[in-house]
């Protein structure tokens, strides 16, 4: 006989009650097996610093992650990051993660922060290589990329820097960078081309002057940046380099000279130095702008530089204090030669006022007698021949650049 038709309905429903029954079961179980493997790995957590390297895909970082035990499944985050869409989110650089962290939040900072960012502060008056070691002191890159960064056409182009290196235009400010670029050297160069195009905007609002134009003003803003600490001399300094050219007189700037030895400058600069016609910086033995910029002048520099002193100014010499004596005649020049270099004390002479930011080429001892040209300067030095401005390898303003850092995650 058939069974009634109640009996049936009575046992499918008794059937769909243990079927949901079982299911209830299973996503019960599911779901605290995801709250288990989303909590913390451990507590109390262990903080660690985590190197997300370009190009690196998420499975790779869960996996990476998960064995160095900041998290508890790398299954269970590559499920947390598809329901909520950062599958392909992750950034490189360096991370401080913990693991005592749910692993929702270190998803959340792997994907919408910019990681440790070390602070580097570029002061006004560096050489490319001394910038450089600012930022390998911060293992942000090493010396041979970046100088490789500064050569780079496409890079040059893209920021329409004119010339074939980017000395002049690394703009002096305080940068705060992540690690684990695929070439930090290039990353490096490129925010300090950034940075210079940014400020550019200050002094060209309606846009960059011709390219021969822009590298004149950036050469002489570094001239200008390199023989003062003192920033009310900087368009007066200007106004004087500008003179001479207008004359045909040699500039006969010696932080031309030194930027030509390069690196391996020891702070002694001598007469050799100063007669090396090979040296293509050598303003005492070239006449016109150098070849190219020789340090990063900053905002101040450049504005003098466009902006120069109007004065019957040939020449300057160090007091001693920072500041300068400026003269017209090279009478006057002689007269303040002898006042101020013939008999100063070597050991209270400065070059940059106090309180500025020195280094140990600005806090170098005046030139030797037999290191650079003393005496009264011939007659026929104020047509252009070597005289003038008196060398001092200790006249220039070289200031110094600390590298400061101070780890922290931004979110952007």
């Amino acid at each position: 006989m058939d069974q009634p038709e109640p009996r049936k309905k009575s046992r499918l429903k008794s059937l769909l009650w243990v079927l949901l029954g079982f299911v209830a079961t299973l996503a019960a179980a599911f779901a605290g097996l995801m709250v288990y493997f989303l909590g913390p790995a451990e507590v109390p957590g262990r903080e660690q610093v985590v190197l997300i390297r370009p190009g690196m895909a998420l499975p790779a970082i869960a996996r990476e992650l998960e064995q160095k035990g900041v998290i508890r499944s790398a299954p269970a985050l590559l499920l947390a990051a598809r329901l909520n869409g950062h599958m392909g989110a992750a950034r490189a650089g360096e991370f401080l993660l913990s693991s005592g962290w749910p692993a929702q939040e270190v998803l959340r900072v792997i994907t919408t922060t910019s990681g440790i960012l070390h602070k580097v502060v570029v002061r006004e008056g560096l050489p490319w290589w001394a910038a450089a070691k600012l930022f390998e002191a911060e293992n942000l890159t090493d010396g041979a990329s970046f100088e490789q960064a500064t050569k780079n056409a496409t890079l040059l182009q893209k920021y329409s820097i004119p010339g074939d290196s980017a000395e002049g235009f690394l703009f002096p400010e305080t940068y705060q960078l992540s690690r684990g670029q695929a070439d930090n050297g290039t990353a490096v160069v490129e925010a300090m081309l950034k940075e210079f195009d940014h400020q550019a905007k200050k002094l060209w609002p309606q846009g960059p002057p011709p390219p021969d134009e822009l590298r004149r003003v950036v050469i002489l803003a570094s001239l200008v940046e390199r023989e003062t600490g003192d920033a009310s001399e900087r368009p007066r300094i200007a106004g004087v380099f500008l003179n001479r050219l207008k004359l045909g007189m040699r500039l006969q700037c010696d932080p031309t000279v030194i930027y030509g030895l390069g690196p391996s400058f020891d702070g002694d600069l001598k007469r050799s130095h100063l007669e090396d016609a090979s040296n293509p910086y050598n303003t005492y033995a070239h006449a016109g702008l150098p070849p190219g910029p020789i340090c990063s002048p900053g905002l101040a520099s450049l504005q003098a530089a466009l902006n120069p002193e109007t004065h019957d100014y040939l020449y300057f010499v160090a007091r001693g204090d920072g500041t300068h004596q400026f003269s017209a005649t090279l009478d006057e020049h002689n007269r303040a030669v002898n006042r101020f270099q013939r008999h100063r004390d070597p050991a209270s002479y400065q070059s940059a006022p106090q309180g500025a930011v020195q280094s140990a080429g600005a806090q170098q001892k005046p030139a030797k007698p037999d290191a650079a040209k003393s005496g009264k300067a011939k007659p026929d030095q104020a047509k252009g021949g070597k005289g003038g401005k008196q060398p001092q390898s200790g006249q220039s303003s070289q200031k110094d650049a600390k590298a400061a850092h101070k780890p922290q995650q931004k979110t952007t």
